[in-house]
């Protein structure tokens, strides 16, 4: 496992790098979050260095509740990445969607939200890794059952890469992750 100093955006090249690899050994999709476009554009890139032949799913944030019906990826973004055949995901946040609603107006925690608390305790990225692999899951973009390579970050970037078998959000504790490939070492609070 490649551990990184430094939880952020500075790793997204060296951790897109790990993906791709590890996804063209195995013949399996690839699974990133990018919410403006930019940690897509690196894992494109690298796809095509590594000459990698498989699908690559882009997971991006909902319109935002504060700027009702804008998106943060911009839209000429958006068709670029159509362009070179990146699957574009956008679902609400397995891990919070509609639990965070509630808990930001009624208080208290719930379920998911502990569960991400504790995905976090590996890192912001493995966190992200697991949720945008349950949310293409749900969009029916890859194949169930299958073990698949995600990649997420911490605030912008990428510096997480795992295999994982997602489950669906109606079954989200099937989920196994198989192999951390890397991550921040975290010796310091994110």
């Amino acid at each position: 496992m490649l551990l990184f100093s430094n939880p952020g955006c500075s790793n997204t090249a060296a951790a897109a790098h790990e993906a791709i690899r590890k996804a063209k050994q195995l013949k399996t999709d690839v699974i990133f979050a990018s919410s403006t476009g930019k940690t897509a554009r690196a894992v494109i890139d690298e796809a095509q260095k590594q000459d990698y032949p498989g699908k690559l799913i882009c997971v991006r944030s909902v319109s935002d509740a504060k700027n009702h019906g804008q998106n943060r990826m911009p839209t000429q973004i958006q068709k670029e990445l159509l362009d070179h055949g990146v699957v574009i995901v956008t679902a609400a946040h397995a891990l919070s969607g509609g639990e965070r609603g509630l808990s930001s107006q009624q208080g208290g925690i719930y379920p998911l939200e502990i569960m991400a608390a504790t995905l976090r305790t590996f890192g912001q990225g493995a966190k992200v890794c697991f949720e945008c692999a349950v949310m293409a899951l749900d969009a029916d973009v890859i194949e169930w059952g299958k073990a698949i390579v995600a990649l997420g970050g911490t605030s912008e970037g990428a510096d997480t890469a795992m295999v994982l078998m997602p489950g669906y959000s109606a079954s989200i504790l099937s989920t196994r992750i198989h192999e951390i490939l890397c991550k921040p070492a975290l010796m310091q609070a994110e």
